[in-house]
């Protein structure tokens, strides 16, 4: 398969073979932004068309999981960088819940560092919010069918990190990476950070080489430098 053909199947859910989707009943939705204008902007666009039911929002990840747990909806729209609980933390949460819900990330943001661990935490897919109105209902179509979704940029993106090993200091940390960066950030000694995660402080220490490697640094301080500034750490 080519990598046109990748793209094509992600982006729409529909096989090469022209395999459509159908709309026997109504998807229902909640939308999880910090940005009212936003939220007020999607609901209209989807309560607008048929074949979509918008049953709540959503302003960060903790009232995500709030509102997921009694709305029980079928497709959750959720942004990542957002005041008050963060979508990847909020995924990570829904996939060990067990959570009904598809993940259908929404956000302005591509680079690896945001993409890789959404899709880690268990996001069904990753769509940008420039994307046409359409490609953005066959994408919620598709991730209520359990399809997985992404925008031909992100898609780009994702196979070049497969095929070009990452040049010291760009290789992506993974999901418990990052907590352990986090974590660092606040002055977590590693024997808090084991109690914290329910690790043991040998295994903080190899995730802290694993940190130093990736990010090309020497130290603690230097590793949350470079996280700052590369956006890991907000």
């Amino acid at each position: 398969m080519t990598d046109d053909a990748i793209t094509a199947e992600a982006v729409t859910g529909c096989s090469p073979t022209g395999d459509a989707l159908t709309d026997e009943t109504a998807i229902s939705l909640l939308i999880v932004d910090d940005h009212p204008v936003v939220r007020d902007g999607l609901r209209g666009m989807f309560d607008s068309a048929p074949g979509f039911h918008v049953l709540g929002e959503a302003a960060d990840g903790a009232e995500a999981l709030e509102r997921a747990a009694v709305l029980d909806p079928d497709v959750i729209l959720m942004d990542l960088r957002m005041p008050g609980g963060g979508g990847v933390e909020a995924i990570r949460e829904l996939s060990r819940r067990g959570a009904r819900a598809r993940v259908l990330v929404l956000t302005t943001y591509d680079t690896d560092s945001d993409t890789i661990p959404a899709i880690e935490a268990g996001a069904t897919g990753y769509l940008l919010k420039d994307a046409p109105r359409e490609e953005l209902f066959t994408g919620v179509r598709a991730a209520a069918r359990g399809r997985t979704v992404l925008s031909p940029a992100v898609a780009s993106r994702l196979v070049s990190a497969v095929r070009t090993p990452a040049a010291p200091g760009n290789e992506p940390l993974s999901a418990r990476e990052r907590e352990v960066l986090a974590l660092v950030a606040k002055g977590t000694s590693n024997r808090e950070i084991a109690r914290e995660l329910f690790i043991s402080e040998a295994t903080v220490k190899t995730h802290l080489t694993h940190i130093f490697g990736k990010l090309d640094a020497k130290d603690r301080a230097a590793a949350v430098a470079v996280g700052y500034d590369r956006g890991i750490l907000g």
